[in-house]
């Protein structure tokens, strides 16, 4: 019984191993083409009371999916977004309009804003944004 589970157990992580990989390598293909957009960009995330509400696409904000809003990049847009002093990065999918603050270039999920930053309690972080063209 014990031996059961064991090789369940190991099928299971070999399984999910296998899942990262394959992810792995769509994302480095999938970022080979980019086309610099801007460097030292502000960049700044939604508020959780936007959680919920519908984005000027029409779908629904989610924090906790990896979004972004821009005043004029075609909404599907995917961008890669790195953050200029940790060199973290984070792809991303133009879903909204904004941000409507001067100064401000992208308005990032909370969760890709996160995924980003070193200084947790920051609202801004300066990044480069770059174009993923398929």
């Amino acid at each position: 019984m014990k031996k059961i589970f064991l090789y369940i157990v190991f099928l299971f992580s070999l399984s999910i191993s296998a899942q990262e990989c394959r992810d792995s390598i769509e994302e480095k293909t999938e970022i080979k083409n980019l086309k610099l957009f801007k460097e030292n960009a502000h960049a700044s995330y939604y508020h959780d009371k936007f959680d919920g509400r519908k984005t000027a696409s029409g779908v629904r904000f989610d924090n906790s999916k990896l979004t972004a809003a821009h005043k004029k990049l075609p909404f599907g847009t995917k961008l890669k977004i790195t953050n200029e002093k940790n060199n973290k990065s984070v792809i991303v999918v133009v879903t909204d309009r904004g941000p409507f603050i001067n100064g401000r270039e992208i308005d990032l999920s909370k969760k890709a804003f996160m995924d980003i930053t070193s200084n947790k309690k920051s609202g801004v972080v300066f990044v480069k944004i770059e174009i993923i063209e398929n």
